[in-house]
């Protein structure tokens, strides 16, 4: 006899040998004992989950000679048809290759005719979402009132695709994703059936890799034994499936958290020698760091669910923020592998982003040290080769602003400054000096600018101007606006505007008394607002209908 393939040799023949999906089971099992069902049934999941081994059991169930029950006996003859696909009242059709409406004419032509053998006719439509339009018509009203001897049992992977009056037509059950455990399970109890010698690690990356189908993992599981003559292998499986060991991801992870940089493109580069898929493997970083995100979560009761030491170690190693940060960019850079030039460099990029943008550590603070003022400069754009600026006074008869400093600063990397945005100095304020006259609104409007360098200028408020050098505040809630690349777009197109070189400095401050473009416009708004209501209450027409009328008028309706 012909060898089987382990997932059709394993398919279910009865609700009690599905695997997962309870909640459609329940519901199937007692619409049968207890005689209610409907004409047409719709199971939607992923591939692989059970969708047709449902339907076909249901018309088993359905069909069976000693009864409608939720266990067929599978020995008579109706059972043994159906099991071996000789039954002529169960129609299986596959919509995929059956799309034209003159097809599905055909098909339900035969819909009034009674069964030949068995209690009811059974159409089982797979894939039912590939129909198209003019099918779906057809359908529709055989759907909706079909003879008392013919079920409907229609399977989709899409059910979004359905049109909203087939959907309505049925008792829609929605089949999900088996968990890695449950797929462990089932994969142990089939090769302790088949006397196949495995281990327990090695069927837990196969669950994994099938990604929640049962029929992948099956069909997995005849290549792994194929490729371990067979016996299952750890090692050889995560060959087979291009994963690499759980110990290098947590070294990965480890040398991250240590920030060596040196280090971190050796691991890499030695991952490279076993010629891994890279998108598995930040699919196994994202894990790992989840884990350790939970361990961060629980705190002291975090042994009850994570039982790895390795992982309670290295969540003591990896701060909570840091961890949320390489998750994300770990599933940014999965994402965004496809469009690297070479998976392996696209990879390394993802770790020296992680290393980039990890928090900085905040530098001690010696003991009776004063406390850092809250007013501090935020960002200073590139300095232009111009000579120091002199103090400048406030372009505004305000209170006094923070002081605004104009001090050269060096270039340094995105990440730096990124660090840096918040950083501390004790200048005296500014000295009075000459003003050059500047509407900072009307500028603003007029700059060449768009995103976020244009909401900085729209948030920020004007605090000093000499010429030379342009002193901003910001209040702390729009205080990320103000990054090095955005004051850098922001000064190139003062520099464009003004026709010489300018330097921009923006500070953070609450309350500095300035008043900012968006303010400023905001409350010219209102003044139209309230100026327009006025005039309407002054109106002697409107005057007029009040008295008249006892009538009033809305507020929000005045222009």
């Amino acid at each position: 006899m012909s060898y089987q393939v382990l997932a059709r040799k394993w398919r279910p023949r009865s609700f009690g040998e599905v695997i997962g999906q309870g909640h459609v089971l329940r519901a199937l099992i007692n619409a049968l004992d207890r005689d209610r069902l409907h004409h047409a049934y719709l199971f939607t999941g992923t591939r692989g989950v059970g969708k047709t081994t449902l339907a076909r059991v249901f018309a088993k169930a359905l069909n069976c000679e000693r009864g409608v029950s939720s266990q067929p006996c599978g020995e008579c003859s109706s059972c043994q048809e159906i099991d071996s696909g000789r039954c002529v009242d169960l129609i299986e059709v596959d919509a995929a290759s059956r799309t034209k409406v003159d097809e599905t004419r055909e098909l339900l032509d035969n819909v009034p005719y009674a069964p030949t053998r068995a209690r009811y006719k059974v159409y089982l439509i797979d894939e039912v979402h590939m129909f198209s339009n003019h099918s779906f018509n057809a359908l529709l009203k055989t759907l909706e009132e079909p003879p008392p001897h013919v079920k409907f049992l229609l399977a989709t992977t899409d059910p979004k695709k359905l049109p909203v009056t087939i959907l309505s037509r049925c008792l829609q059950f929605n089949l999900t994703r088996l968990s890695v455990a449950q797929l462990a399970e089932h994969l142990a109890r089939v090769l302790g059936a088949e006397g196949v010698e495995h281990e327990t690690a090695a069927l837990e990356l196969v669950a994994q890799a099938a990604g929640g189908s049962v029929r992948d993992a099956l069909s997995l599981l005849d290549q792994a034994i194929a490729h371990g003559d067979g016996r299952i292998v750890t090692a050889e499986v995560a060959q087979m499936l291009g994963t690499i060991d759980q110990g290098r991801v947590l070294g990965l992870v480890d040398t991250l958290a240590g920030g060596d940089g040196r280090a971190l493109i050796g691991c890499a580069r030695e991952l490279a020698d076993y010629a891994p898929d890279y998108a598995q493997v930040l699919a196994e970083m994202l894990s790992l760091l989840r884990r350790i995100a939970v361990v961060h979560a629980l705190g002291e009761a975090a042994g009850e669910v994570e039982s790895d030491p390795r992982v309670l170690e290295l969540a003591a190693r990896v701060a909570a923020d840091e961890c949320q940060l390489f998750y994300q960019i770990a599933l940014n850079g999965r994402r965004d592998l496809q469009y690297a030039p070479e998976p392996e460099s696209g990879f390394e990029m993802v770790l020296l982003r992680m290393l980039a943008f990890r928090p900085a550590t905040p530098p001690a603070v010696p003991a009776g040290a004063p406390a850092a003022p809250r007013t501090a400069p935020l960002a200073t754009g590139t300095p232009a080769a111009a000579p120091p600026a002199a103090p400048v006074p406030r372009a505004s008869t305000a209170p006094p602003a923070a002081p605004v400093v104009a001090e050269p600063v060096t270039a340094e990397p995105l990440a730096e400054a990124a660090a840096e945005d918040v950083s501390t100095t004790s200048a005296a304020p500014l000295a009075p000096a000459a003003v050059v006259p500047l509407d900072w609104a009307v500028t603003v409007d007029e700059l060449a600018l768009v995103g976020l360098a244009r909401e900085l200028a729209r948030n920020s408020a004007l605090a000093a101007y000499d010429g030379r050098v342009l002193g901003l505040v910001i209040a702390p809630q729009f205080e990320k606006l103000a990054q090095r690349r955005h004051v850098d777009n922001l000064q190139t197109a003062l520099a464009e505007h003004l026709g010489q070189a300018v330097r921009v400095e923006v500070r953070v401050e609450a309350g500095a008394g300035l008043q900012t473009p968006t303010e400023q416009r905001s409350a010219e708004q209102a003044e139209r607002q309230r100026q327009a209501e006025s005039t309407i209450d002054a109106d002697p027409n409107v005057q007029a209908l009040r008295a008249t009328f006892d009538a009033t008028v809305e507020d929000v309706s005045a222009r």
